[in-house]
């Protein structure tokens, strides 16, 4: 209890003459002081990348460990091996940067950054996954913002600041691959100075933005691009027609002024699979597979909201967060518009599934629909005795056939025969 006292009134002290309280010990490991590792990079084949650990030096300047004269190593962990890298070649280190000019899926992997010298040695991590184009959906890989109708938007193409000192323009694109060969550029041109502005966000503006950066280093030119998913939330004011008939005495009969704003007719999105009510059960431990179909204008497709609830909460809050999985969104053309299929897979079914409520919802612009499920556990007892019956009546049916095959009685054979007239004369 004393030693309580006298640590409080030590940092009553640090507080009160102004001194920061002293930094918590980094943990150690094989000789060298480590720091947490830094946030996961995803990033696209054929690309240019450079690879910074801002985390690690933090840690170092706020430590005041790194003098102007250090030195780093960065190397990618390969098992109990480490492998280096020099300032050429297509994987570079400059300085306190690893560059890949351009990256390959080859590149995925962890990379170490070590400082040391002759007091102290401390160790960085940065795990890097680089897809192929072909292999990955990129609103997988992509910054995720929200925004309310109404509201101003300003986006600045994410985590370019390394790249900016090479040169170039950032152009963006919406709602298009980062491979495509026709992508949709924005418009105009000052958004080419890296910064998306919206002054007034609506419904329609919600979908994948993509920048992009042409660099020149070494004389050679790279692709370096960014993609931003935005979703808007809220529904668009209405305009109507206003009509203003007031007139004078002096005004023409009928005369009249009017502002219309045609405002588009937007049908809301329809759920035609499951039917609302429906109970789905299954045996106690297995798994359970559920879709939800809705059916849209594929205008409206990018825009339309498709998701699963649990017990009138999200998927990931849920109680069954560890037991389900909300797949990935598919959109495919039907001859009615486009149908967005959004699958729920449930596993190892338990007691505690029995009348759980699930929820599929749809909301677009143009109107909102759910459907109401349940889920239940099969009785096994029941189960198990029809599989028995079954068993049994297959069973004693064999039984009954070779029995009657094995005791069937044998018929004696009749031997057929005529009289011969003896001394007939014909």
């Amino acid at each position: 209890m004393v030693l309580l006292v006298m640590i409080f009134a030590a940092a009553v002290m640090d507080s009160v003459s102004g001194r920061p309280p002293a930094l918590a010990p980094l943990p150690m490991k094989d000789g060298c002081y480590l720091v947490s590792p830094e946030l996961r990079v995803f990033r696209l084949e054929g690309e240019a990348i450079i690879l910074t650990f801002p985390m690690f030096m933090s840690v170092l300047k706020k430590r005041k460990l790194a003098p102007p004269t250090a030195k780093y190593l960065i190397t990618k962990s390969n098992g109990t091996e480490a492998v280096p890298f020099h300032g050429e070649g297509r994987i570079q280190q400059h300085g306190k940067q690893l560059w890949f000019l351009p990256a390959q899926a080859s590149d995925s992997g962890e990379y170490i950054c070590t400082y040391r010298n002759q007091n102290y040695c401390v160790t960085g991590s940065i795990s890097l996954q680089v897809y192929r184009s072909s292999s990955v959906d990129i609103k997988n890989i992509s910054y995720s913002i929200n925004r309310t109708v109404g509201e101003p938007l300003k986006v600045r193409c994410p985590d370019m600041d390394d790249f900016f000192q090479t040169g170039g323009l950032i152009e963006w694109y919406k709602n298009s691959s980062l491979t495509s060969d026709h992508p949709n550029r924005v418009s105009p041109s000052p958004w080419d100075t890296g910064v998306l502005m919206i002054p007034a966000v609506k419904r329609y503006h919600a979908g994948l933005y993509t920048c992009q950066l042409r660099v020149l280093i070494n004389n050679q030119q790279y692709k370096v691009s960014r993609a931003v998913l935005l979703h808007v939330q809220g529904l668009d004011p209405v305009t109507t027609t206003v009509s203003d008939s007031s007139k004078t005495s002096n005004q023409e009969p009928f005369s009249s002024s009017y502002t219309t704003v045609h405002t588009p007719v937007i049908r809301p999105p329809v759920i035609i699979s499951p039917l609302n009510g429906t109970i789905f059960a299954s045996l106690h431990g297995s798994g359970l597979e559920l879709f939800c179909k809705v059916l849209t204008d594929c205008e409206m497709s990018d825009n339309t909201l498709v998701t699963w609830w649990v017990n009138g909460q999200s998927v990931e809050s849920s109680y069954l967060d560890k037991r389900a999985l909300q797949g990935e969104r598919r959109v495919t053309k039907v001859s009615e518009g486009c149908q967005i299929e959004m699958r729920l897979l449930v596993v190892a079914r338990s007691e505690e599934d029995t009348k759980t409520e699930l929820k599929c919802i749809t909301q677009n612009q143009g109107g909102r629909q759910e459907v109401v499920v349940q889920l239940q556990l099969e009785d096994s007892t029941f189960t198990w005795i029809v599989v028995a019956a079954v068993a049994v009546s297959c069973f004693l049916t064999v039984v009954s056939v070779f029995l009657y095959v094995l005791f069937k009685p044998k018929r004696k054979k009749k031997m057929d025969y005529f009289l011969a007239r003896q001394n007939s004369t014909f």
